[in-house]
This record gives structure tokens, C-alpha cells and sequence, in this order.
């Protein structure tokens, strides 16, 4: 190295210039110390060694031996550990540890690439925050931000403004949350939804492991299969896309959109099937549910809705209504098409009852029923087995009564106009009297099992959430 004095304050100094500033060593080519100002101008490979992991490099170097800051220009490369920091400018602070870029700068470590305009590296806990175009490239996904925070050595990524993440699989968007980087584990909030290719989810606070393709939602959930136009809502929702499965909870509502007329059906938990290509093909409903649509309405305690057959299978104590007209069995199917009713089977102790006026009831019960529909009004019932019935007949036009047919028979054929019954065919061995409305007993004019269950039926799509 060889030194000369340009004047009594400047001291030049070239090749292999070494200096040695209270345990921090610079190498570059040649540089201007500044005695007097305690200042070094250094030139050409310049080099900043804080310690064996924290390196600095670049072309120029203005460093302020009293405040400890150091200014490095032009091809910098600032490395600790397996961290790597390049920029063109780089503002570095021995006091507080700080390094800070505002002319963009890139990051690469072993799982990331990470990029962003502005840049602020604390080197005393490994953290990174970045602000303005900051993106992070990683071989599964992208992570798009507006501001972020990325430390080091625990690979987490924090949010702290617009933030989207793609992948091939998915894309999730937020405005606050954290993504680890070396697990694949993740939490959001603040706006946050995750897209697949035909599920949309949406909640307060999401948790996404990606290795396993599990996630959870929490709060004001929404899950949507954009394919099936079916929504489920809740408090609580878990989606497993290797499972192909999703479960939700805690004021839970499904919702099959339809233009027409949505049908909403509401449980203490749902959970949902999905096919390869992530449609929903089977949804259940357990404990304590009830659906609202304005043409048909029901309740049991379990329910499932087999997608492909356009088929719902009530269980366990169903019952529905559907007009003036409540149907109850030991289990109830409904066979849908092109979002109109079809199809109705009701499986053992099948029971239709509807009201004729005030204590009035017509009633038809058998083994099993089966009801046919048009434009979702229910026309004809064909009973089965063990047919008993007992029919209000009023003279035409009026309400006045001609009598009460109590009857029975081995099968029934029921014609329904108007919302009401309007006929009832015996088929196999009828047996039936006309009463007098004055010489049939109150009692005699309910059949076995007869429940009127009026009340429970609800109104409007809100009352799926009452359970009397």
C-alpha cells in the first residue's frame, strides 16, 4: 500500500488499503482518509467485514467514522450468513445495525428470491421490512405485497398491507397476516380469501398449511363452489383439498343459489365431498335441521344431498311442507331437476295431513307414499301399504260439510288442486263410511300418530336457525 497527502487533512491511500475501524475491518483498492473529519472515500472492491458471516461489498464507500454510518454504491452485495442483499445503493448503520436501500434491492437465501423498492435489514434479529413492489418467488408460489417482513433465520413472512400469493394450486389474498416459508404454514386476515379452481373461501382469520393442502377459516365464513353455485356459511370451516372434504360450523347455512327461489338449509355442522375436479357431490347435514325454500319447507335430524341425482334424503323424525300440505315418514327422499321438484318418496309410516278449517284436519297414512310434482306444486300421491285416510267433504264451492269419510284401504291414489286435497282413489279393498259431522267423536277424527307440527315449520329463511 502506498499513501501520499494531497494536502494536510486528505491522506491517499492505494492498493490493498486496509482499514481498521474499532474491530471492523475495509479492503478496497485505494481511498481518500479524511483525518481531520474522521471520514474515508474508498474506490474499487471495497469491502466491509463486520464479523466472519457479515460481509458488505461495493465500487464506492463514504463511511463517517463519528456516527459509524457507511454509504456503499454500485454493485453492492451485503451478505450474512446464507442471506444475500444486492442493490445499488446501501445505507448502513455500526451503531443500530440497520442496513436501508430505497432504489430497489433484491434478497436471495436458499428458499426465496425476495425483491422490493425500498428495503430495511436489521442485523441484531435477522429481519427484513419492505415496502413498495415487494415480491418474494419461491418454486411453489409467488407472494406479492405492499409492505412486509421477512426474517432470516425463521423464514416467516409478515403482511402489513395488500398481499397476494399464487400458486398452480391456488391464490390467497390479505391484508395482514404471516406465511413461513420453510414449513408452508400460514395464517391471514383483514379481507382474506383463498381461490381454487372452483372454491372460493373467505372469513376473518384464514390458517393454510400448504404441504398438506388444509385449511380452517374462522369467523363470518363463506365457502363457494362457483361451479355448483352452492354457498356455506358459518363461524367455523375446514377444507382439506387432499381429502377432498370440508366441514363447517357454528351458525351454519347452506345456500343452493338459484334465481328463482335459493334453497337455505341450516345444521350444527355440515360437511361437504368434492369430486377430482373440486365440485361438491355430496353434502350432509347432521343434527337439528331445517331448510326454507318459498315453495317447500323441512326439518329432521340428518340430511343428505346427493349432487349428481339431484337427490335429498331427510332421516330421523323428517318432516316437510310444502303448500297447505305437511309430510312426515320415517325417512323422506326428494328428487330434484333443473332446480324444480320432481319426485317425492316417503319410506314407512308415511303421513299427510293438511288443514281443512278450524279443527279440521284431512289425513292420509300408509306404509309408504310416493308424490309427484309440477312446477314444484306437489299434484299427486300414490300410498302404499296399510292406507288409512280421513277426509272433510264439503259441498262444492263452499265450506259447508257433507261429512267426514273415514276410510281404509290397501292403496290410495290422492289428487291435490289448489294446495288442497281435492280427491282420494282407493285402489285395493276399500272399506269406508261417511259420517255425519255430529256422530264422529273428536277423538275418532284423528288417526294414530297424528302430529300437527305447524309451529315448527318455518316461515321465512331466517326461522332455520329456530329449533322449537
Amino acid at each position: 500500500m502506498r499513501s501520499h497527502e494531497t494536502d494536510k487533512n486528505i491522506k491517499v491511500l492505494v492498493g490493498n488499503v486496509v482499514f481498521n475501524h474499532e474491530g471492523t475491518h475495509l479492503y478496497c483498492d485505494s481511498a481518500y482518509f479524511h483525518e481531520v473529519e474522521n471520514k474515508i472515500d474508498a474506490f474499487s472492491n471495497v469491502r466491509i467485514k463486520m464479523s466472519d458471516t457479515l460481509n458488505i461489498y461495493g465500487d464506492l464507500l463514504k463511511y463517517d467514522g463519528n456516527t459509524k454510518i457507511a454509504e456503499i454504491y454500485n454493485n453492492v452485495k451485503f451478505v450474512d450468513n446464507q442471506t444475500i442483499l444486492t442493490t445499488e445503493y446501501l445505507n448502513y448503520s455500526r451503531n443500530s445495525g440497520i442496513a436501508s436501500y430505497n432504489t430497489g434491492g433484491k434478497i436471495v437465501d436458499k428458499e426465496n428470491v425476495l425483491t422490493s423498492k425500498i428495503g430495511h435489514y436489521y442485523t441484531n434479529n435477522k429481519q427484513f421490512f419492505f415496502k413498495k413492489d415487494v415480491f418474494i418467488v419461491n418454486p411453489k408460489y409467488t407472494i406479492a405485497s405492499d409492505t412486509l417482513m421477512y426474517n432470516t433465520v425463521t423464514k416467516i413472512a409478515y403482511f402489513y398491507g395488500p398481499t397476494n400469493i399464487v400458486s398452480k394450486e391456488n391464490t390467497i389474498y390479505c391484508e395482514n397476516g404471516w406465511y413461513n416459508t420453510k414449513t408452508d404454514k400460514s395464517q391471514f386476515s383483514k379481507n382474506a380469501w383463498l381461490q381454487t379452481k372452483n372454491q372460493h373461501l373467505e372469513g376473518d382469520s384464514l390458517y393454510y398449511d400448504r404441504k398438506i393442502e388444509f385449511g380452517k377459516a374462522i369467523g363470518n365464513v363463506t365457502l363457494t363452489d362457483t361451479v355448483k353455485n352452492i354457498i356455506i356459511k358459518g363461524n367455523y370451516i375446514e377444507n382439506s383439498e387432499q381429502l377432498h372434504k370440508s366441514m363447517a360450523t357454528d351458525s351454519v347455512m347452506a345456500i343452493f343459489v338459484d334465481k328463482g327461489d335459493s334453497l337455505y338449509i341450516h345444521a350444527d355442522t355440515l360437511k361437504a365431498k368434492y369430486d377430482t375436479a373440486d365440485n361438491i357431490e355430496l353434502l350432509c347435514a347432521y343434527y337439528k335441521v331445517k331448510f326454507f325454500r318459498a315453495d317447500i319447507q323441512g326439518r329432521c335430524d340428518s340430511l343428505s344431498f346427493v349432487m349428481k341425482d339431484s337427490l335429498m334424503n331427510m332421516y330421523y323424525n323428517p318432516v316437510l311442507w310444502t303448500d297447505e300440505n305437511q309430510l312426515s315418514a320415517d325417512t323422506i327422499h326428494l328428487l330434484s331437476g333443473n332446480n324444480k321438484m320432481k319426485e317425492m318418496f316417503l319410506r314407512n309410516n308415511a303421513f299427510i295431513i293438511s288443514q281443512s278449517g278450524k279443527n279440521q284436519f284431512n289425513q292420509v297414512k300408509g306404509k309408504n307414499m310416493q308424490g309427484f310434482f309440477a312446477d314444484n306444486q306437489l299434484y299427486k300421491v300414490d300410498v302404499k301399504g296399510n292406507s288409512e285416510s280421513i277426509y272433510y267433504m264439503k259441498e262444492e264451492n263452499s265450506t259447508n260439510l257433507l261429512g267426514i269419510n273415514k276410510a281404509i284401504a290397501s292403496d290410495l291414489l290422492i289428487f291435490i288442486k289448489n294446495k288442497q286435497i281435492e280427491s282420494i282413489t282407493f285402489i285395493k279393498s276399500p272399506e269406508g263410511t261417511l259420517y255425519p259431522v255430529n256422530e264422529l267423536a273428536e277423538q275418532d277424527r284423528i288417526l294414530k300418530n297424528f302430529k300437527w307440527r305447524i309451529s315448527q315449520r318455518p316461515k321465512e329463511k331466517l326461522d332455520i336457525f329456530k329449533w322449537e
